[in-house]
């Protein structure tokens, strides 16, 4: 088209989604119908149902969870939507994390506890309690946990 090329659309072939059901229909040229006119008639002729229209489902690799109000997480970091289980940088690739590549790897094992030293190390050796400044890191606990006997 740019350069008004007299079979610019010879072979051209356009694809229309229907946003109720999520049903692909091909336009070719050759018919001569537009967009319009294509989804009117599906819409017309009872073929669509928008009950099987395809949910959002979570991203990650295997998971099948189907993404609701109620258990949808928006990445902080990379902000993509996700489900609960991986509301975590380290339990999805995350793409723009700081530490992405030793948790991506962590995640990829599947291994709680290679996953909490991969979350360990993105610490970069600051210690938390310094950090919030409110307790002492020397001091016993005030109720011990374990009572001995």
């Amino acid at each position: 088209k740019a350069h008004e090329c007299p079979k610019h659309d010879h072979n051209s072939r356009k694809v229309v989604v229907c946003e109720e059901c999520s049903m692909s229909m091909e336009i070719t040229n050759n018919t001569g119908e537009n967009e319009e006119m294509i989804l009117k008639k599906h819409h017309t002729s009872g073929k669509c149902d928008p009950s099987k229209k395809k949910k959002p489902t979570c991203p990650v690799k295997r998971c099948k969870e189907i993404l609701t109000f109620s258990n949808t997480s928006i990445c902080k970091t990379c902000h993509i939507k996700v489900c609960l289980k991986h509301r975590f940088a380290a339990d999805h690739a995350c793409s723009k994390g700081d530490s992405s590549s030793s948790l991506t790897n962590a995640a990829g094992n599947g291994r709680w506890n290679n996953r909490f030293m991969a979350a360990l190390a993105s610490r970069n050796n600051q210690d938390c309690a310094k950090k919030a400044g409110t307790r002492s890191t020397t001091s016993p606990p005030s109720t011990p946990s374990v009572k001995a006997y």
